[in-house]
């Protein structure tokens, strides 16, 4: 069982910058692969980006390659994403969630744990 918490969820103005940190329990935080997923108001929950266990590969949404990045420290337990030259269109709920292999992927399908969300409001 992992449980996840997200945090630094925040209102920022366009063009800005947020750092959002997920905190996993557990002692095998390195065998998870880990990723992000947003749900905007009357929208289906997409795929943001994801990160194998040991950082050596990475997934990013065509939407926010370039803009975001994906990291995570297993000494931490701990997963973060960094968003820059935010947008409007970025406002949603954003979710950590933990994949029970070491191999990301896009498919929330394929995620075994979920956090509970933090929002991420950009104005315009």
């Amino acid at each position: 069982q992992v449980q996840l918490v997200e945090s630094g969820g925040d209102l920022v103005q366009a063009g800005g910058s947020l750092r959002l940190s997920c905190a996993a329990s557990g002692r095998t935080f390195s065998s998870y692969a880990m990723a992000w997923f947003r749900q905007a108001p009357g929208k289906e929950r997409e795929f943001v980006a994801a990160i194998s266990g040991g950082s050596s590969i990475t997934y990013y949404a065509d939407s926010v390659r370039g803009r975001f990045t994906i990291s995570r420290d297993n000494a931490k337990n701990t997963v973060y994403l960094q968003m820059n030259s935010l947008k409007p269109e970025d406002t949603a709920v954003y979710y950590c969630a933990a994949k029970v292999t070491v191999v990301p992927a896009r498919s929330s399908g394929q995620y075994a744990y979920w956090g509970q969300g933090t929002q991420v409001t950009v104005s315009s």
